[in-house]
């Protein structure tokens, strides 16, 4: 799928699996004349402002909204509490398509995204290679990692629909000897090992290692 088709699956302006526009971008496939259910989160969600947040960037005008939220924009489509939620609504219906992370997406099928002329699949060296090449967001003290996810790119060996969880710290702790907790927990976390544990036990793609020395470098600082 590409962007435009995805947001007007999710809009409704798309209503069955045999539309011209899927069937374009999949013309070796035989596409059935069921009906779409597309499913979303029906609770505030940051998967959803950033799911919101790629068609937003790369689907403007079938995307039309004043900005991403933490709720779902339209009242199209079934709604389902949580992330488990939605995955149980896709794979209980018939014709369903949602969006959720994609460590709790099991043997769901997962559609390949179109970028540049490519569609791609989720890696977790997709996912951290376009957060590797994204830039910082403005404004922002030195020792603020925030990030400007590159939605638009081109680079097929980047994928653009991800989510960054972010550690957040204080620079210099009034109380003393909290620090030396923060410290080494934050630096285990960016740390190889750390982020081994954390890609196998919560399925996050693992930080580009330019991007962990630099969070690891802020971290030091901390007093």
């Amino acid at each position: 799928l590409d962007a435009s088709t995805i947001a007007k699956i999710f809009t409704g302006a798309i209503t069955t699996w045999n539309d011209p526009a899927i069937a374009a971008l999949n013309p070796k496939a035989q596409l059935p004349d069921t009906a779409i259910t597309p499913v979303h989160r029906s609770d505030d969600s940051g998967t959803t402002k950033n799911f919101s947040d790629y068609l937003f960037q790369t689907a403007k005008a079938d995307w039309a909204i004043e900005k991403p939220a933490d709720t779902f924009p339209f009242q199209t489509g079934e709604g389902a509490q949580g992330t488990s939620g939605v995955v149980d609504a896709v794979k209980n219906g018939t014709g369903t398509i949602g969006y959720a992370d994609a460590s709790k997406a099991g043997k769901l099928g997962v559609a390949k995204i179109k970028v540049g002329n490519k569609f791609i699949g989720y890696t977790p060296e997709a996912a951290a290679a376009v957060v590797a090449e994204s830039k910082a967001v403005e404004g922002r003290a030195k020792t603020d990692m925030a990030i400007n996810i590159n939605r638009t790119t081109t680079d097929a060996t980047h994928y653009p629909i991800v989510l960054v969880s972010y550690l957040i710290g204080c620079n210099e702790y009034a109380k003393a000897g909290v620090a030396d907790l923060v410290k080494p927990y934050f630096t285990y976390i960016l740390s190889p090992e750390g982020q081994a544990v954390a890609a196998s036990s919560a399925g996050s793609a693992p930080l580009d290692a330019t991007l962990a020395e630099q969070a690891t470098a802020i971290v030091s600082n901390i007093k």
